[in-house]
């Protein structure tokens, strides 16, 4: 070997050990309990399906419209990512349109900021209005939107869309009680509960006997509610008393999902916490960013799909979402 080749191989070895090494990726599957093994593998790996938005939420898997609905909040449109992984503007402007659900139709049902109200679409593309008020006055800002076991759209009403920059039109609360309402046909407005702080995501058990909701004050004021609750479903679609169901140490709980198993799934600043039906922590898949949204999908219903700030991401599970309600 040449005194010059071995000059050369020196530098080299001295320049790599300058270089910062590569970092290895953290985990994304946190493991808390046994029982978290049956929901995803361990080895599991999180993917960016979509990268380009400013506040990514309203997941809403809807192959008859072309691909996943979402939301894109401060952009103030709706689109549609399909299976090539592009996104294409779907409402745009979209009253600043936050969750989405299919109704037992399949017709979008999506909640309006700006609008404060909820619309259905109707094939043609035409709007329905199914609620922009309740006792005479206009509502809040509609948040979250779930299809219910009895067939009835179910959406909570916090204040976020008139108290937060970009978000919606800033606009004093019309409505002075936080609620969850019900609307079976449009008009047709129900209070069903004011018993939090502020109403966000909401997510039904798949017998249909419990209402899961994130109580989402912390978001405005530090010293607010940062729990998930569970209300009992009685006759008549009546809730009974909250009982506290979970609670999250910093942020605040966001949309809600739950799969076949009952277990919930909670976005949260540190990703996706999963519980337990008897409410144990069993773990966590954790986001590059809070995660506001998420949704099952994909052919087997196996996919999660998560809304964390300007993108969205996918993971694939052991465990599959519950069946439509409804």
């Amino acid at each position: 070997m040449t005194a010059l080749r071995r000059r050369d191989l020196l530098a080299a070895g001295i320049l790599a050990l300058a270089l910062p090494r590569p970092a290895r990726a953290a985990p994304v599957v946190r493991v808390l309990d046994a029982r978290f093994a049956s929901v995803v593998d361990l080895t599991a790996r999180l993917e960016t399906v979509y990268a380009g938005g400013r506040w990514c939420e309203g997941l809403c898997p809807a192959p008859h419209l072309g691909g996943l609905v979402f939301s894109d909040v401060k952009a103030n449109r709706i689109c549609i990512l399909g299976d090539d992984g592009r996104a294409r503007p779907f409402r745009d402007p979209s009253n600043n349109a936050n969750g989405n659900t299919l109704d037992r139709e399949g017709r979008l049902v999506t909640c309006e900021h700006r609008g404060r109200r909820v619309v259905r679409r109707e094939p043609d593309g035409d709007l329905t209005v199914l609620a922009d008020s309740f006792a005479g006055r206009p509502l809040n800002a509609p948040n979250d939107a779930v299809l219910g076991p009895d067939g009835a759209i179910w959406f909570t009403d916090p204040v976020f869309g008139i108290r937060l920059p970009d978000e919606g039109v800033m606009a004093e609360p019309a409505q002075r009680a936080r609620r969850i309402y019900r609307v079976a046909e449009p008009g047709r407005v129900e209070a069903m509960t004011d018993a939090a702080d502020q109403p966000n995501g909401l997510a039904f058990a798949p017998d249909g006997r419990t209402l899961y909701l994130s109580d989402a004050g912390a978001a405005l004021q530090p010293e607010g509610a940062r729990n998930i609750l569970a209300f009992p479903v009685g006759r008549g679609h009546r809730l009974g008393p909250k009982r506290p169901f979970a609670e999250v140490e910093t942020g605040a709980p966001d949309g809600l999902a739950v799969d076949a198993q009952g277990r919930l799934y909670a976005a949260c600043e540190d990703g996706v916490r999963v519980f337990d039906p008897d409410g144990t922590w069993l773990g966590r898949i954790a986001t590059p960013r809070a995660a506001a949204n998420l949704v099952f999908g994909g052919p087997d219903g196996r996919r999660l799909f998560v809304a964390a700030g300007s993108s969205i991401h996918a993971i694939d599970l052991t465990a599959a979402g519950a069946r439509r309600a409804g």
